[in-house]
């Protein structure tokens, strides 16, 4: 037996006994053993080679192993490995500046947090204290992390076996024009009806019990739901007229992912909060944050802030912020982000729309996309059930199956595949990756009605 075999048997050996996975059934999963990644790709142990269409979940922005990146954490390791968040230190202060430089309007002061859904909580705790008011408003298709109060303001399934009658949470659907709501006939439509829906709830659930409005800017987890034009600038107006918190969530999404530093920036709308996560250290290490408004944090200024967290703004952390936006910027990566979407990515997806009928919609900017898959193109029926499991899942399973075949590793989620390589994913493997694509979804076109 060779060395490679018998560090795939430890490793699985381990896991299986000791490693209790998220979002599973324990017995019924059988994680692949990775040996290694660089780029845009990562290995197991008995050789296969995947491209990875998921950027692990969304987050390996600059891809795998950045050299800069990598030192850079070594390098903060020999001068300072942790010291407690109540102290300034060079790391810690130079990220706060530089994720200020590239927040949108005054949002220049920065709470450090471990991951996004921490950054969910914190952002809604001072929206409750700000305007001494309770409740918090969210989309029924988000998601917003697995922490008590950000699983609660999730609309996915993934809520259900965790909600806790909603605790202060209201939910509203926001515009989707593909399975629009309101039967809506233009995007136009969409975003008006969207926007009158969101005024009644909060006029019927009482505009002076609200504290804020949560959305992701880009809904990630839901299907890449691009906003429509008009939609983000409406929710602004109505959070400034009921004196309502907007918090955005571009823990998925920021950080180069649509083509922007931030996502909001592709619609010119300033929310009071913004959380981060994800992307700015390429996951390297975890950090994630909220970018807080002068106004709210005025409130703290002689007030005590009551929250914080025992690695907030861990100096190994910020060491790989500082060095990956210092490689974004380096290296245009936000900017490759916004061609690739433009002048690859979006074209090449559409074009495998027009050869696969069971693709009924393809949507997205930047490095993230989704493709939408139906069983019939006519009435847009989806491949399968929502919150499908089981055999009533097989479709989508067996589509997955051919990618992974095919070299490609995908982001699959309802009746969806999410396209989301690194942000500085070469011509080459985007031209590759469209390429499995394509024959796999041979397999979803032979499941059509």
């Amino acid at each position: 037996m060779n060395s490679d075999a018998d560090a795939l048997r430890t490793v699985k050996d381990a896991d299986r006994k000791h490693v209790f996975h998220s979002w599973s059934a324990q017995e019924l999963i059988d994680p692949l053993a990775v040996a290694g990644a660089e780029g845009s790709y990562f290995w197991d142990y008995e050789g296969n080679r995947y491209l990875d269409f998921s950027s692990a979940l969304v987050y390996t922005n600059i891809g795998y192993q950045h050299p800069k990146v990598a030192a850079a954490i070594a390098e903060q390791a020999g001068k300072l490995c942790t010291v407690a968040p109540g102290f300034a230190v060079d790391v810690r202060s130079e990220a706060a500046r530089l994720i200020a430089e590239r927040t949108p309007g005054d949002l220049d002061k920065i709470f450090f947090t471990n991951a996004g859904a921490e950054a969910v909580e914190n952002a809604v705790r001072m929206a409750r204290l700000h305007t001494g008011r309770p409740k918090v408003m969210s989309a029924y298709r988000s998601y917003h992390g697995a922490t008590t109060t950000a699983i609660n303001l999730t609309g996915d399934a993934r809520r259900f076996g965790n909600d806790t009658a909603t605790a202060g949470v209201v939910h509203f659907w926001g515009p989707f024009p593909y399975r629009s709501p309101f039967y809506a006939g233009s995007e136009a439509e969409e975003c008006e009806r969207a926007l009158r829906h969101l005024e009644d709830t909060v006029v019927f659930e009482g505009p002076q019990s609200i504290a804020a409005i949560i959305l992701e800017t880009v809904g990630g987890a839901p299907g890449v739901l691009v906003p429509p034009a008009g939609y983000l600038a409406g929710v602004r107006e109505i959070c400034d007229r009921h004196g309502i918190v907007f918090i955005l969530d571009e823990v998925m999404v920021g950080f180069g992912r649509t083509g922007k530093w931030f996502a909001a920036e592709n619609w010119d709308v300033t929310p009071d909060l913004l959380c981060f996560a994800k992307g700015v250290t390429s996951g390297y290490v975890p950090l994630g944050g909220v970018a807080i408004s002068s106004a709210i944090a005025e409130t703290f200024a002689r007030r005590p802030y009551p929250g914080g967290l025992t690695y907030s703004g861990h100096v190994l952390a910020c060491a790989a912020a500082v060095a990956t936006i210092g490689v974004m910027a380096e290296e245009g990566v936000v900017e490759q982000s916004a061609r690739t979407g433009a002048e690859l990515l979006g074209p090449g997806l559409r074009a495998l729309a027009e050869r696969h009928p069971s693709v009924g919609e393809v949507r997205g900017l930047g490095t993230f996309w989704a493709l939408e898959l139906v069983r019939d193109a006519g009435t847009r029926e989806p491949l399968v059930p929502y919150n499908a499991s089981g055999a009533e899942n097989a479709p989508m399973a067996a589509f997955g199956a051919a990618l992974k075949k095919g070299g490609l590793w995908p982001l699959l989620a309802g009746n969806r595949i999410h396209v989301a390589p690194p942000c500085n994913i070469s011509a080459e493997d985007v031209a590759k990756g469209l390429e499995i694509l394509d024959g796999a979804l041979a397999v979803t076109d032979a499941h059509m009605a």
